[in-house]
């Protein structure tokens, strides 16, 4: 299972246990944080395109940590002129673990540790 979300105005392939790296999110180190803005979930093959969003369906997750991506290098430079300018920029991003992806339809867990328990006997 596997759904795509809208998380801070970029688009991400999220399963279940994924650890992604997006813009800086506000919370601390711990806080658990839902996304509704669910564009396609596909459950083993049966696919939900929403339109434009997945009615019912919340993406929930929490924020690892806070990180700094790779510095990027701005080189500027006019040929024959001598002029020659450089600086860089070091990107705030959030590392968020992906718990869960529900969406209405789905099973309980206890309904499912019932069908189980059925099966058994």
């Amino acid at each position: 299972m596997y759904a795509i979300v809208e998380i801070a105005g970029q688009q991400f392939k999220v399963e279940n246990k994924d650890e992604i790296f997006v813009h800086r999110l506000e919370g601390d180190p711990g806080t658990k944080i839902n996304f509704d803005k669910v564009l396609l979930l596909d459950n083993d093959g049966e696919v939900s395109v929403g339109k434009p969003l997945v009615e019912g369906s919340v993406i929930s997750g929490s924020i690892i940590d806070h990180v700094r991506g790779d510095k990027v290098v701005v080189f500027k430079k006019k040929r024959r002129k001598g002029y020659q300018k450089e600086s860089g920029h070091r990107q705030d991003f959030s590392k968020v673990l992906i718990e869960n992806i529900s969406y209405i339809g789905a099973p309980d867990a206890n309904q499912v540790v019932e069908e189980a328990a059925k099966v058994e006997e």
